[in-house]
């Protein structure tokens, strides 16, 4: 899939790609088939870094529903030749998801697209959980014979009819179209092979089995990094490690960790570090400066899951030196670290964002730090990361320091965040929002009285809503 290309963060687009609060207040206030434009492109091509992490479906359906906007791009998006070609539910999950949010705000037109899309188009599957949300029983049944003529008859078609089970989010149009009197005899069939392909699996283990030495488990390690497709193996491997391996087996391992090959050494590595092995900061020192990613990587992995007073103290020895390996020693003084700590924290953060800016990797422990030791001085460079950051994930955590570090964050930021695409942010915003805006008490309400709200953030809503407790703020 393609690389978002964010645009600046004072436009538009910027601001809906963000999915920033302030997004939706512009593109109310713009010209409406400017703000449909901007939005649109935003829906077809998701600009989400981490589509698995980060939330829009919701924010963006919302905005179609209050400025009534047509689905036609959304159409033409679903099905462009392009969807015969790529096939990364990654392409149409966010349209189809913000469809299914429409049909539950009651709009006709974006289910009757879910249900040809679910017929017609390469990610079904995903069109399908969300008709099994909001469609009706008869229609669901009449998805049946378009659904299962994808799975031709004959062993390979009904193996994958019991894969598509398998993996199916939500079970309901599958036991509908299993009481079927004319497609149910095939469906329960294949949810049978289904269970019988789980029991066959957890009858025939791939990973160690009893007996295995220390040297078996480092060789299987390192089996993964040989073979293509690499598996890496690394970590479980060293779960396996710590079944197996005793005292007289330490030689063995500290001899893999120093200079083993990169799957075994990184196997060892983890092991011992887990341990608490008296060599580990030192090898995890000499591993982190590696060549090899996946023994650097595993050497960074594990510092970070340390935890006691060696590894804190280390940290503060490491924490200003400007490699990788600095960089986790101060996530980890952010993380774990006392007021004490609280220069190094900073210090981290303004290097991270002045050399690599506002969506640098680790941001998110930092900015959680700052918060957590309450560095009121970091404040505008946490205010810098929640304007720019292309991610709304980190944006949340930013506003969650700001409510610590930031006076003004009741009355500016915020206000905002009650229309921002994350639910957590938003519940962090009906909490902490200055009601002297008479946007807040209007958007309060509105939350309060849409069926589609997370429930958390209800709670919170209520919370400030509730009449005889009165608002706060």
């Amino acid at each position: 899939m393609f690389d978002p290309d964010i645009a600046p963060s004072g436009t538009l687009l910027g601001l809906l790609q963000r999915g920033r609060g302030d997004g939706t207040l512009h593109a109310l206030a713009e010209d409406r088939a400017e703000a449909l434009a901007a939005l649109e492109q935003c829906v077809v091509r998701d600009p989400r870094r981490d589509w698995q992490v980060e939330s829009r479906s919701l924010y963006y359906a919302r905005l179609y529903s209050e400025l009534e906007g047509g689905l036609g791009g959304i159409e033409h998006h679903l099905f462009h030749p392009d969807d015969l070609l790529d096939t990364d539910e990654q392409r149409t999950g966010l349209a189809l998801s913000v469809l299914g949010h429409l049909a539950g705000y009651g709009r006709k037109d974006a289910l009757h697209l879910l249900r040809r899309y679910a017929a017609e188009g390469a990610n079904w599957e995903w069109a399908l959980d969300e008709l099994a949300l909001h469609d009706d029983d008869a229609s669901l049944r009449a998805l049946a014979p378009a659904v299962l003529g994808r799975f031709p008859a004959g062993p390979e078609g009904d193996a994958a009819l019991a894969r598509a089970m398998r993996e199916a989010y939500e079970p309901r149009p599958w036991r509908l179209w299993a009481e079927d009197p004319v497609h149910g005899e095939r469906v329960r069939a294949a949810e049978e092979q289904r269970s019988f392909d789980r029991w066959q699996r957890q009858l025939r283990p791939t990973g160690p089995a009893p007996g295995w030495s220390v040297t078996d488990v480092l060789r299987w390690a390192q089996q993964g990094y040989d073979g293509w497709p690499v598996q890496h193996r690394d970590a479980p491997a060293a779960r396996c490690l710590a079944a197996v391996a005793g005292p007289e087996d330490r030689p063995a391992l500290l001899e893999a960790a120093r200079g083993g090959p990169e799957g075994a050494r990184a196997a060892a590595l983890r092991h011992l570090t887990a341990r608490q092995d008296p060599d580990a900061l030192a090898l995890i020192e000499a591993a982190a400066a590696a060549p090899s990613p996946v023994v650097s990587g595993a050497a960074l992995e594990s510092f970070a899951r340390m935890r006691g007073a060696a590894a804190l103290d280390q940290a503060r020895r490491w924490a200003g030196r400007e490699d990788e390996l600095g960089a986790a020693a101060a996530r980890m003084l952010a993380d774990l670290g006392g007021r004490t700590d609280a220069p190094a924290v900073l210090a981290a953060l303004r290097r991270a964002v002045r050399t690599a800016g506002a969506d640098a990797p680790g941001l998110d422990v930092l900015v959680d730090g700052v918060g957590r030791l309450a560095i009121a001085c970091a404040a505008p460079v946490v205010r810098h990361i929640y304007r720019e950051t292309a991610s709304s994930h980190l944006r949340g955590r930013a506003a969650r320091a700001l409510v610590a570090v930031d006076p003004a964050f009741a009355k500016g930021f915020a206000v905002e965040c009650l229309w921002d695409c994350e639910e957590s942010t938003r519940e962090l915003a009906a909490r902490h929002a200055a009601t002297g805006d008479v946007r807040v008490l209007a958007q309060l309400r509105r939350l309060a009285a849409d069926p589609a709200e997370e429930a958390e953030v209800l709670t919170a809503v209520r919370g400030r809503l509730n009449p005889g407790r009165g608002l706060t703020g």
